[in-house]
């Protein structure tokens, strides 16, 4: 029985990444990193479009104000679409000119949490961020090869986040002034599986991480056990977003670069995997 179906589109994503549900628009973006864009797909009427950025461009979180703040190469941003606006809001790391944003996400409070990595990937020079409303960052943990994530457990008392260099996921623990505390390797990849890159948590707490190199979605129990595995014809699969009226439905990217043209490396797969997901964050700013 096939488990996903791929979204028709005219060109493939060199690296898919960033996936995002709008509830106010009735779509999914995502971004294309490598091949700078960011893309969305209209539930509505099925239409995709495509807008050219003029660097790499990680991740794209809604504002509630309208628009997007936005992890570009050379930092934040406030991003609007159609027609393209860039209001750059800072650089958290000029000392680091190889670094850009990776994947990013909102929690609960509408705070921003992302990262950053080594463009040629010789060292750990990443880094875990928050971002909050005031239009401030925090570095929240360094060290990071390739991080990935990040999610957030339905309780607010856990944060998931991974170093896919080490194919490790960490757990960290929570408080309630917005810090994290506690890391600890919840979830760790062997060969076979490829590197943990994007996720997300479901309405019933289990992680779905996305397996770079491993050809699949994986869905794991709030104990870090592995519940089950959906295949998909992608060897890179990079994100995952719950999408729709119902939260019903699962969009998943993937990444072509690197690899020989072929009908499935960097297309958006829909998959059914017959669980629902969490309602999508605004940035307060």
């Amino acid at each position: 029985m096939t488990l996903w179906t791929k979204v028709a589109r005219a060109e493939r994503d060199l690296l898919g990444e960033g996936t995002l549900w709008s509830a106010r628009g009735n779509a999914v973006y995502w971004v294309d990193i490598e091949n700078p864009a960011v893309n969305r797909l209209s539930l509505t009427d099925g239409r995709i479009m495509r807008w050219p950025m003029p660097e790499p461009v990680g991740w794209v979180v809604e504002r509630e104000a309208g628009g997007f703040i936005a992890g570009f190469k050379s930092g934040f941003a406030e991003l609007d679409l159609d027609p393209v606006a860039i209001r750059p809001i800072g650089d958290p790391e000029p000392h680091l000119p190889d670094n850009r944003m990776n994947d990013g996400k909102a929690d609960a409070s509408g705070a921003i949490w992302c990262g950053t990595l080594d463009m040629p990937q010789k060292v750990d020079s990443g880094a875990l961020y928050r971002f909050t409303a005031d239009r401030r960052w925090r570095p929240m943990d360094s060290g990071y090869g390739v991080p990935n994530g990040p999610a957030f457990s339905p309780c607010g008392h856990w944060l998931y986040h991974a170093d896919s260099t080490k194919r490790i996921i960490y757990r960290f623990a929570r408080d309630a002034h917005g810090g994290i505390h506690d890391r600890v390797p919840f979830i760790r990849f062997g060969e076979d599986d490829g590197y943990p890159d994007g996720m997300t948590v479901d309405a019933q707490g289990y992680l779905w991480v996305a397996h770079w190199g491993g050809a699949r979605v994986s869905r794991f129990n709030p104990d870090g056990l592995l519940d089950r595995a959906i295949a998909l014809p992608a060897r890179q699969v990079t994100n995952i977003t719950f999408a729709g009226d119902r939260l019903d439905r699962m969009f998943v990217t993937s990444a072509a670069t690197g690899l020989p043209p072929s009908d499935h490396d960097g297309a958006l797969f829909e998959v059914d995997c017959g669980v629902t997901g969490l309602p999508t964050h605004l940035f307060p700013g």
